[in-house]
Protein backbone atom coordinates (compact mmCIF):
# COMPACT_ATOMS: atom_id res chain seq x y z
CA UNK A 1 0.00 0.00 0.00
CA UNK A 2 1.33 3.26 -0.81
CA UNK A 3 1.31 5.16 2.38
CA UNK A 4 1.26 8.98 0.84
CA UNK A 5 -2.52 10.14 -0.52
CA UNK A 6 -0.87 11.61 -3.64
CA UNK A 7 1.59 9.76 -5.75
CA UNK A 8 4.51 11.18 -7.69
CA UNK A 9 4.31 10.13 -11.51
CA UNK A 10 7.65 11.45 -12.90
CA UNK A 11 9.01 10.73 -16.56
CA UNK A 12 12.44 9.56 -16.68
CA UNK A 13 15.47 10.82 -18.63
CA UNK A 14 14.42 7.89 -21.74
CA UNK A 15 10.86 9.75 -21.63
CA UNK A 16 8.99 7.34 -20.12
CA UNK A 17 6.07 7.65 -17.37
CA UNK A 18 6.33 6.09 -13.91
CA UNK A 19 4.64 5.73 -11.09
CA UNK A 20 7.47 6.50 -9.09
CA UNK A 21 6.18 5.33 -5.81
CA UNK A 22 5.78 1.78 -6.99
CA UNK A 23 8.98 1.73 -9.43
CA UNK A 24 9.05 -2.15 -9.52
CA UNK A 25 5.86 -1.98 -11.18
CA UNK A 26 5.82 0.99 -13.34
CA UNK A 27 3.72 1.48 -15.84
CA UNK A 28 4.89 3.22 -19.23
CA UNK A 29 2.23 5.95 -20.43
CA UNK A 30 3.92 7.44 -23.21
CA UNK A 31 6.90 8.92 -24.11
CA UNK A 32 7.44 12.69 -23.68
CA UNK A 33 9.73 15.64 -24.75
CA UNK A 34 8.84 17.75 -22.02
CA UNK A 35 7.51 16.68 -19.00
CA UNK A 36 7.87 17.78 -15.50
CA UNK A 37 5.39 15.68 -13.31
CA UNK A 38 1.57 14.78 -12.74
CA UNK A 39 0.03 13.15 -9.72
CA UNK A 40 -2.48 10.55 -9.10
CA UNK A 41 -5.34 11.13 -6.56
CA UNK A 42 -6.30 8.23 -4.59
CA UNK A 43 -9.80 7.47 -3.33
CA UNK A 44 -10.83 5.98 -0.12
CA UNK A 45 -10.78 2.54 -0.04
CA UNK A 46 -13.66 -0.05 -1.51
CA UNK A 47 -15.05 -3.38 -0.23
CA UNK A 48 -12.05 -5.40 -1.69
CA UNK A 49 -9.31 -3.34 -0.10
CA UNK A 50 -8.14 -1.62 -3.70
CA UNK A 51 -8.10 1.88 -3.70
CA UNK A 52 -9.24 3.99 -7.03
CA UNK A 53 -6.94 6.12 -8.69
CA UNK A 54 -7.88 9.56 -10.54
CA UNK A 55 -5.63 11.31 -12.80
CA UNK A 56 -5.54 14.99 -12.01
CA UNK A 57 -4.39 15.93 -15.40
CA UNK A 58 -4.46 13.80 -18.62
CA UNK A 59 -0.98 11.99 -19.69
CA UNK A 60 1.09 13.49 -22.58
CA UNK A 61 0.21 12.46 -26.38
CA UNK A 62 2.51 10.55 -28.57
CA UNK A 63 3.74 11.91 -31.56
CA UNK A 64 3.74 9.71 -34.63
CA UNK A 65 7.67 9.31 -34.24
CA UNK A 66 7.07 9.02 -30.79
CA UNK A 67 5.23 5.71 -31.44
CA UNK A 68 7.82 4.60 -34.66
CA UNK A 69 10.42 4.78 -31.97
CA UNK A 70 8.62 3.47 -29.13
CA UNK A 71 8.00 0.36 -31.56
CA UNK A 72 11.56 -0.18 -32.40
CA UNK A 73 12.83 0.14 -28.77
CA UNK A 74 9.95 -2.30 -27.16
CA UNK A 75 8.99 -4.56 -29.70
CA UNK A 76 11.55 -6.87 -29.83
CA UNK A 77 12.29 -8.79 -33.19
CA UNK A 78 13.60 -11.82 -31.44
CA UNK A 79 9.86 -12.32 -30.39
CA UNK A 80 9.03 -13.17 -34.15
CA UNK A 81 12.01 -14.19 -35.51
CA UNK A 82 11.39 -16.32 -38.34
CA UNK A 83 8.36 -17.15 -37.42
CA UNK A 84 4.47 -17.10 -39.41
CA UNK A 85 2.70 -14.55 -37.73
CA UNK A 86 -0.83 -13.36 -37.93
CA UNK A 87 -1.43 -9.93 -36.95
CA UNK A 88 -5.21 -9.48 -35.48
CA UNK A 89 -6.53 -6.22 -36.20
CA UNK A 90 -10.36 -4.47 -35.29
CA UNK A 91 -12.54 -3.61 -37.73
CA UNK A 92 -13.44 -0.10 -38.71
CA UNK A 93 -15.90 -0.02 -35.29
CA UNK A 94 -13.13 1.04 -33.56
CA UNK A 95 -11.18 4.84 -33.24
CA UNK A 96 -7.47 3.81 -34.22
CA UNK A 97 -4.72 4.82 -35.48
CA UNK A 98 -3.94 2.11 -38.13
CA UNK A 99 -1.96 3.10 -40.75
CA UNK A 100 0.75 4.36 -37.96
CA UNK A 101 0.97 1.62 -36.17
CA UNK A 102 0.68 -0.96 -39.13
CA UNK A 103 3.23 0.75 -41.16
CA UNK A 104 5.12 0.95 -37.77
CA UNK A 105 5.05 -2.81 -36.99
CA UNK A 106 5.19 -4.25 -40.27
CA UNK A 107 8.45 -2.23 -41.10
CA UNK A 108 9.56 -3.11 -37.99
CA UNK A 109 9.32 -6.85 -38.16
CA UNK A 110 8.89 -8.03 -41.77
CA UNK A 111 12.40 -8.20 -42.03
CA UNK A 112 11.98 -10.86 -39.82
CA UNK A 113 9.43 -12.86 -40.03
CA UNK A 114 8.37 -15.82 -42.50
CA UNK A 115 5.12 -14.74 -43.31
CA UNK A 116 3.05 -11.87 -41.58
CA UNK A 117 -0.44 -11.56 -42.98
CA UNK A 118 -3.55 -9.46 -41.04
CA UNK A 119 -6.94 -11.23 -39.91
CA UNK A 120 -9.68 -8.67 -39.27
CA UNK A 121 -11.20 -9.38 -35.51
CA UNK A 122 -15.19 -9.24 -36.38
CA UNK A 123 -16.88 -11.25 -33.84
CA UNK A 124 -20.03 -11.35 -35.62
CA UNK A 125 -19.82 -8.11 -37.61
CA UNK A 126 -20.38 -7.71 -41.43
CA UNK A 127 -17.01 -8.97 -43.25
CA UNK A 128 -14.75 -6.15 -44.95
CA UNK A 129 -13.96 -5.81 -48.53
CA UNK A 130 -10.33 -6.19 -49.45
CA UNK A 131 -10.42 -2.34 -50.13
CA UNK A 132 -12.00 -1.43 -46.67
CA UNK A 133 -9.15 -3.21 -44.81
CA UNK A 134 -6.54 -1.91 -46.94
CA UNK A 135 -7.71 1.80 -46.60
CA UNK A 136 -8.09 0.98 -42.46
CA UNK A 137 -4.65 -0.09 -42.46
CA UNK A 138 -2.97 2.19 -44.73
CA UNK A 139 -1.81 0.46 -47.59
CA UNK A 140 -2.08 2.28 -50.85
CA UNK A 141 -4.48 0.65 -53.60
CA UNK A 142 -1.63 0.83 -55.93
CA UNK A 143 2.43 0.68 -55.97
CA UNK A 144 2.60 -0.66 -52.10
CA UNK A 145 5.82 -0.80 -49.91
CA UNK A 146 8.34 -3.75 -50.90
CA UNK A 147 6.66 -7.02 -49.07
CA UNK A 148 3.12 -5.54 -48.81
CA UNK A 149 1.64 -7.35 -52.16
CA UNK A 150 2.17 -10.66 -49.68
CA UNK A 151 0.32 -9.80 -47.10
CA UNK A 152 -2.84 -11.64 -46.74
CA UNK A 153 -5.65 -9.66 -45.64
CA UNK A 154 -8.41 -11.88 -44.08
CA UNK A 155 -11.70 -11.84 -42.30
CA UNK A 156 -12.94 -14.27 -39.48
CA UNK A 157 -15.89 -16.13 -40.29
CA UNK A 158 -17.84 -17.02 -37.57
CA UNK A 159 -20.40 -18.63 -39.23
CA UNK A 160 -18.59 -20.97 -41.35
CA UNK A 161 -17.66 -24.28 -39.35
CA UNK A 162 -15.44 -25.44 -41.26
CA UNK A 163 -13.38 -22.38 -40.65
CA UNK A 164 -13.73 -23.06 -36.63
CA UNK A 165 -11.57 -25.12 -35.08
CA UNK A 166 -12.48 -26.76 -31.37
CA UNK A 167 -9.23 -26.40 -28.81
CA UNK A 168 -11.04 -27.38 -25.81
CA UNK A 169 -14.02 -27.06 -23.70
CA UNK A 170 -15.15 -25.07 -20.35
CA UNK A 171 -16.74 -27.70 -18.10
CA UNK A 172 -19.90 -27.20 -16.10
CA UNK A 173 -17.88 -26.95 -13.39
CA UNK A 174 -15.43 -24.87 -14.78
CA UNK A 175 -18.40 -22.06 -16.02
CA UNK A 176 -20.27 -22.28 -12.79
CA UNK A 177 -16.84 -21.33 -11.09
CA UNK A 178 -16.28 -18.63 -13.57
CA UNK A 179 -19.61 -16.99 -13.05
CA UNK A 180 -20.32 -17.29 -9.45
CA UNK A 181 -22.93 -19.35 -9.61
CA UNK A 182 -24.85 -17.42 -12.44
CA UNK A 183 -24.50 -19.83 -15.34
CA UNK A 184 -23.41 -23.72 -15.16
CA UNK A 185 -23.11 -25.19 -18.77
CA UNK A 186 -20.38 -26.84 -21.50
CA UNK A 187 -18.98 -24.07 -23.67
CA UNK A 188 -16.77 -25.06 -26.56
CA UNK A 189 -14.04 -23.10 -27.37
CA UNK A 190 -13.65 -23.06 -31.02
CA UNK A 191 -11.53 -20.33 -32.87
CA UNK A 192 -10.81 -19.62 -36.62
CA UNK A 193 -8.70 -22.58 -37.98
CA UNK A 194 -6.30 -20.36 -39.72
CA UNK A 195 -4.04 -19.54 -36.79
CA UNK A 196 -2.91 -23.31 -37.10
CA UNK A 197 -1.03 -21.82 -40.10
CA UNK A 198 0.95 -19.32 -37.88
CA UNK A 199 2.94 -19.95 -35.38
CA UNK A 200 2.89 -16.41 -33.39
CA UNK A 201 -0.69 -14.73 -33.16
CA UNK A 202 -0.33 -10.53 -32.59
CA UNK A 203 -2.99 -8.66 -31.45
CA UNK A 204 -2.82 -5.27 -31.73
CA UNK A 205 -6.07 -2.78 -30.32
CA UNK A 206 -7.23 -0.36 -28.69
CA UNK A 207 -8.84 -0.75 -24.91
CA UNK A 208 -12.13 1.07 -24.09
CA UNK A 209 -14.34 0.63 -21.41
CA UNK A 210 -16.40 -2.26 -22.40
CA UNK A 211 -20.24 -3.25 -21.48
CA UNK A 212 -20.03 -7.22 -22.08
CA UNK A 213 -16.51 -7.28 -20.27
CA UNK A 214 -15.52 -4.92 -18.21
CA UNK A 215 -12.22 -3.31 -20.64
CA UNK A 216 -12.15 -4.33 -24.02
CA UNK A 217 -9.05 -5.89 -25.68
CA UNK A 218 -6.17 -8.06 -25.28
CA UNK A 219 -8.14 -11.62 -25.21
CA UNK A 220 -10.64 -10.39 -26.54
CA UNK A 221 -9.69 -10.16 -29.84
CA UNK A 222 -9.33 -13.98 -29.64
CA UNK A 223 -12.91 -14.60 -27.86
CA UNK A 224 -15.27 -13.27 -29.62
CA UNK A 225 -12.96 -11.62 -32.32
CA UNK A 226 -11.99 -14.88 -34.43
CA UNK A 227 -14.29 -17.36 -31.91
CA UNK A 228 -17.12 -18.92 -32.94
CA UNK A 229 -20.64 -18.68 -31.84
CA UNK A 230 -20.84 -20.39 -28.62
CA UNK A 231 -18.48 -18.95 -26.26
CA UNK A 232 -19.58 -15.58 -27.70
CA UNK A 233 -23.35 -16.13 -26.51
CA UNK A 234 -22.04 -17.80 -23.56
CA UNK A 235 -19.83 -14.47 -22.16
CA UNK A 236 -22.41 -12.44 -23.75
CA UNK A 237 -25.63 -13.39 -21.76
CA UNK A 238 -22.95 -13.94 -18.69
CA UNK A 239 -22.77 -10.37 -18.91
CA UNK A 240 -26.01 -9.32 -19.22
CA UNK A 241 -26.76 -11.11 -16.64
CA UNK A 242 -24.47 -8.79 -14.66
CA UNK A 243 -25.92 -5.71 -16.18
CA UNK A 244 -23.95 -3.32 -18.20
CA UNK A 245 -23.99 -0.87 -15.30
CA UNK A 246 -22.46 -3.22 -12.95
CA UNK A 247 -19.79 -4.57 -15.50
CA UNK A 248 -18.79 -1.70 -18.15
CA UNK A 249 -15.30 0.23 -16.78
CA UNK A 250 -14.39 -2.60 -14.22
CA UNK A 251 -11.33 -4.39 -14.66
CA UNK A 252 -11.82 -7.86 -12.77
CA UNK A 253 -15.04 -9.35 -14.32
CA UNK A 254 -16.25 -12.96 -15.05
CA UNK A 255 -16.39 -12.75 -18.56
CA UNK A 256 -12.73 -11.66 -18.78
CA UNK A 257 -12.15 -14.96 -16.43
CA UNK A 258 -14.14 -16.63 -19.03
CA UNK A 259 -11.96 -14.66 -21.84
CA UNK A 260 -8.77 -15.33 -20.41
CA UNK A 261 -9.54 -18.96 -19.50
CA UNK A 262 -10.61 -19.74 -23.09
CA UNK A 263 -7.33 -17.90 -24.48
CA UNK A 264 -5.10 -20.65 -22.60
CA UNK A 265 -6.35 -22.97 -24.41
CA UNK A 266 -4.50 -21.20 -27.93
CA UNK A 267 -1.38 -23.36 -28.77
CA UNK A 268 0.17 -20.53 -30.59
CA UNK A 269 2.68 -17.82 -28.88
CA UNK A 270 0.43 -15.17 -28.35
CA UNK A 271 1.63 -11.21 -27.96
CA UNK A 272 -0.08 -8.01 -27.67
CA UNK A 273 0.39 -4.26 -28.44
CA UNK A 274 -2.46 -2.19 -26.93
CA UNK A 275 -3.05 0.98 -26.95
CA UNK A 276 -5.23 3.94 -25.56
CA UNK A 277 -6.14 6.45 -27.97
CA UNK A 278 -7.49 10.05 -26.36
CA UNK A 279 -10.97 10.68 -25.55
CA UNK A 280 -11.68 13.65 -28.10
CA UNK A 281 -11.80 10.71 -30.90
CA UNK A 282 -8.49 11.91 -32.93
CA UNK A 283 -7.37 8.94 -32.60
CA UNK A 284 -4.30 10.24 -30.92
CA UNK A 285 -2.65 8.34 -28.74
CA UNK A 286 -1.71 8.19 -24.94
CA UNK A 287 0.11 4.97 -24.02
CA UNK A 288 1.18 1.87 -25.80
CA UNK A 289 1.99 -1.70 -24.36
CA UNK A 290 3.55 -4.56 -25.25
CA UNK A 291 3.50 -8.21 -23.80
CA UNK A 292 1.67 -10.95 -23.43
CA UNK A 293 -2.17 -10.40 -24.54
CA UNK A 294 -3.04 -10.57 -20.50
CA UNK A 295 -0.07 -8.09 -19.32
CA UNK A 296 -0.61 -5.87 -21.95
CA UNK A 297 -4.20 -5.31 -21.55
CA UNK A 298 -3.83 -5.19 -18.04
CA UNK A 299 -1.48 -1.76 -18.09
CA UNK A 300 -4.17 -0.52 -20.79
CA UNK A 301 -6.57 -0.59 -18.87
CA UNK A 302 -5.88 0.70 -16.00
CA UNK A 303 -5.00 3.74 -18.47
CA UNK A 304 -8.11 3.43 -19.92
CA UNK A 305 -9.53 3.84 -17.15
CA UNK A 306 -8.58 7.14 -16.38
CA UNK A 307 -8.59 8.68 -19.68
CA UNK A 308 -11.99 7.36 -20.65
CA UNK A 309 -14.04 7.58 -17.75
CA UNK A 310 -16.02 11.23 -17.07
CA UNK A 311 -17.15 11.82 -13.79
CA UNK A 312 -20.39 13.80 -14.04
CA UNK A 313 -22.17 15.36 -10.85
CA UNK A 314 -25.26 14.97 -11.54
CA UNK A 315 -27.85 12.88 -13.72
CA UNK A 316 -29.51 14.20 -16.67
CA UNK A 317 -33.06 13.34 -17.79
CA UNK A 318 -32.48 14.16 -21.70
CA UNK A 319 -29.28 12.93 -23.25
CA UNK A 320 -28.56 13.24 -27.04
CA UNK A 321 -25.84 10.66 -27.82
CA UNK A 322 -24.51 11.42 -31.19
CA UNK A 323 -23.31 8.03 -33.08
CA UNK A 324 -20.46 8.60 -35.49
CA UNK A 325 -20.52 7.61 -39.34
CA UNK A 326 -18.23 4.13 -38.27
CA UNK A 327 -21.55 3.12 -35.82
CA UNK A 328 -23.87 2.61 -39.40
CA UNK A 329 -25.80 -0.10 -37.53
CA UNK A 330 -27.93 -0.46 -34.06
CA UNK A 331 -25.38 -3.32 -33.21
CA UNK A 332 -22.69 -1.41 -32.77
CA UNK A 333 -24.47 2.49 -32.34
CA UNK A 334 -25.68 0.77 -28.82
CA UNK A 335 -22.80 2.07 -27.45
CA UNK A 336 -23.93 5.11 -27.56
CA UNK A 337 -26.59 3.97 -24.56
CA UNK A 338 -23.92 1.51 -23.10
CA UNK A 339 -21.61 4.33 -22.23
CA UNK A 340 -24.08 6.36 -21.12
CA UNK A 341 -26.54 4.77 -18.94
CA UNK A 342 -25.34 5.30 -15.58
CA UNK A 343 -25.71 9.41 -16.01
CA UNK A 344 -28.80 9.14 -17.44
CA UNK A 345 -31.79 10.10 -14.53
CA UNK A 346 -34.55 7.96 -13.91
CA UNK A 347 -37.51 8.36 -16.69
CA UNK A 348 -35.19 10.08 -18.22
CA UNK A 349 -34.67 10.15 -22.60
CA UNK A 350 -31.72 8.95 -23.93
CA UNK A 351 -31.35 9.75 -27.80
CA UNK A 352 -29.40 8.06 -30.22
CA UNK A 353 -28.81 10.55 -33.04
CA UNK A 354 -27.55 8.69 -36.04
CA UNK A 355 -29.01 10.54 -39.34
CA UNK A 356 -26.80 8.27 -41.44
CA UNK A 357 -27.83 4.34 -40.12
CA UNK A 358 -30.79 3.10 -41.54
CA UNK A 359 -29.99 -0.78 -40.57
CA UNK A 360 -30.92 -2.36 -36.89
CA UNK A 361 -27.91 -5.07 -37.93
CA UNK A 362 -26.93 -6.73 -41.20
CA UNK A 363 -26.02 -10.18 -39.54
CA UNK A 364 -28.63 -10.43 -36.45
CA UNK A 365 -31.32 -7.49 -37.65
CA UNK A 366 -34.07 -10.31 -38.42
CA UNK A 367 -33.16 -12.23 -35.26
CA UNK A 368 -33.73 -8.75 -33.34
CA UNK A 369 -36.85 -7.58 -34.79
CA UNK A 370 -38.16 -10.84 -33.35
CA UNK A 371 -37.26 -10.45 -29.52
CA UNK A 372 -37.12 -6.54 -29.36
CA UNK A 373 -35.13 -4.53 -27.32
CA UNK A 374 -36.05 -5.17 -23.76
CA UNK A 375 -34.63 -5.37 -20.02
CA UNK A 376 -32.87 -8.46 -18.90
CA UNK A 377 -36.01 -9.27 -16.19
CA UNK A 378 -38.34 -9.43 -19.12
CA UNK A 379 -36.12 -12.57 -20.55
CA UNK A 380 -35.21 -14.38 -17.32
CA UNK A 381 -39.02 -14.03 -16.10
CA UNK A 382 -39.91 -15.98 -19.04
CA UNK A 383 -36.54 -17.70 -20.08
CA UNK A 384 -38.14 -21.10 -21.43
CA UNK A 385 -40.07 -18.49 -24.07
CA UNK A 386 -36.46 -17.38 -24.74
CA UNK A 387 -33.85 -19.62 -23.96
CA UNK A 388 -33.45 -21.26 -27.53
CA UNK A 389 -32.63 -17.40 -28.91
CA UNK A 390 -29.07 -16.92 -29.61
CA UNK A 391 -27.71 -15.40 -26.25
CA UNK A 392 -25.75 -12.74 -27.76
CA UNK A 393 -28.49 -11.10 -29.26
CA UNK A 394 -30.96 -11.23 -26.27
CA UNK A 395 -27.06 -9.65 -24.47
CA UNK A 396 -27.67 -6.65 -27.03
CA UNK A 397 -30.94 -6.74 -26.88
CA UNK A 398 -30.90 -5.77 -22.91
CA UNK A 399 -27.46 -3.63 -23.16
CA UNK A 400 -29.60 -1.30 -25.61
CA UNK A 401 -32.58 -1.13 -23.39
CA UNK A 402 -31.34 -0.67 -20.36
CA UNK A 403 -31.97 -1.81 -16.51
CA UNK A 404 -35.23 -2.18 -15.60
CA UNK A 405 -37.65 -4.33 -13.97
CA UNK A 406 -40.52 -6.96 -15.37
CA UNK A 407 -43.83 -7.40 -12.48
CA UNK A 408 -46.42 -9.22 -13.10
CA UNK A 409 -46.25 -9.24 -16.87
CA UNK A 410 -45.81 -5.57 -16.89
CA UNK A 411 -42.10 -4.15 -18.35
CA UNK A 412 -41.19 -0.93 -16.55
CA UNK A 413 -37.42 0.27 -18.09
CA UNK A 414 -35.68 3.13 -16.18
CA UNK A 415 -34.68 4.80 -19.43
CA UNK A 416 -36.41 5.85 -22.04
CA UNK A 417 -34.29 4.89 -25.31
CA UNK A 418 -35.19 6.69 -28.83
CA UNK A 419 -33.65 6.11 -32.15
CA UNK A 420 -33.24 9.65 -34.52
CA UNK A 421 -31.77 7.83 -37.63
CA UNK A 422 -32.89 6.28 -40.57
CA UNK A 423 -34.56 3.56 -39.03
CA UNK A 424 -38.45 4.17 -39.84
CA UNK A 425 -40.89 5.07 -37.12
CA UNK A 426 -42.77 2.05 -37.62
CA UNK A 427 -39.93 -0.47 -37.36
CA UNK A 428 -38.63 1.59 -33.97
CA UNK A 429 -42.37 1.00 -32.18
CA UNK A 430 -42.16 -2.79 -33.41
CA UNK A 431 -38.86 -3.51 -31.40
CA UNK A 432 -39.76 -1.48 -28.18
CA UNK A 433 -37.71 1.86 -28.64
CA UNK A 434 -38.76 5.50 -28.96
CA UNK A 435 -38.56 7.17 -32.37
CA UNK A 436 -37.80 11.02 -33.02
CA UNK A 437 -38.14 11.95 -36.84
CA UNK A 438 -33.37 13.17 -37.15
CA UNK A 439 -34.46 16.27 -39.33
CA UNK A 440 -36.12 17.50 -36.09
CA UNK A 441 -32.53 17.49 -34.03
CA UNK A 442 -31.17 20.52 -33.81
CA UNK A 443 -28.39 19.19 -32.33
CA UNK A 444 -26.64 22.86 -30.97
CA UNK A 445 -30.13 23.09 -29.27
CA UNK A 446 -28.87 20.63 -26.44
CA UNK A 447 -25.20 22.30 -26.11
CA UNK A 448 -24.31 23.78 -22.81
CA UNK A 449 -27.17 22.99 -20.95
CA UNK A 450 -25.83 20.40 -18.53
CA UNK A 451 -27.54 22.62 -15.51
CA UNK A 452 -30.64 22.18 -16.79
CA UNK A 453 -30.00 18.33 -17.11
CA UNK A 454 -29.80 18.20 -20.60
CA UNK A 455 -26.19 16.78 -21.86
CA UNK A 456 -25.01 16.60 -25.20
CA UNK A 457 -22.70 14.26 -26.35
CA UNK A 458 -21.03 14.88 -29.82
CA UNK A 459 -19.13 11.69 -30.43
CA UNK A 460 -20.89 8.82 -28.08
CA UNK A 461 -19.64 5.31 -28.02
CA UNK A 462 -16.00 5.37 -26.70
CA UNK A 463 -15.99 7.39 -23.38
CA UNK A 464 -17.49 6.09 -20.22
CA UNK A 465 -19.97 8.39 -18.50
CA UNK A 466 -20.31 8.43 -14.59
CA UNK A 467 -21.70 9.97 -11.83
CA UNK A 468 -19.41 11.37 -8.71
CA UNK A 469 -18.63 8.86 -6.31
CA UNK A 470 -20.04 5.56 -8.35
Amino acid sequence: MIPRERAEFKCDASGQWWWISEPQTGMLVSPAREATSVHLQFGPSDSMGTRERFVTESPPLLSADDVRQWIADQVPTSDFAGHRVLMIVPDATRTAPLPLLFGALFEHLQPHVRVLDVLVALGTHPPMSQAAIRTMLGIPETHPAAGLQQVQLLNHEWDRPDRLATIGELTHRETAEISNGLLEIAVPVQINSRIADYDTLLVLGPVFPHEVVGFSGGNKYFFPGISGPDLLNFFHWLGALITNVGIIGVKETPVRRVVDRAARMIPNQKRAVTFVVAPDGSARLHGLFYGSPEEAWSRAADLSGRVHVKQMSHPFHTVLSCAPPMYDELWVAGKCMYKLEPVVADGGELIIYAPHMHEISVTHGRLIEQVGYHCRDYFTAQWDRFKNHPWGVLAHSTHVRGGGTFVNGVEQCRVNVTLASGIPEDVCKSINLGYRDPRSIDVESFAGREEEGVLLVRKAGEQLYRLAGQ
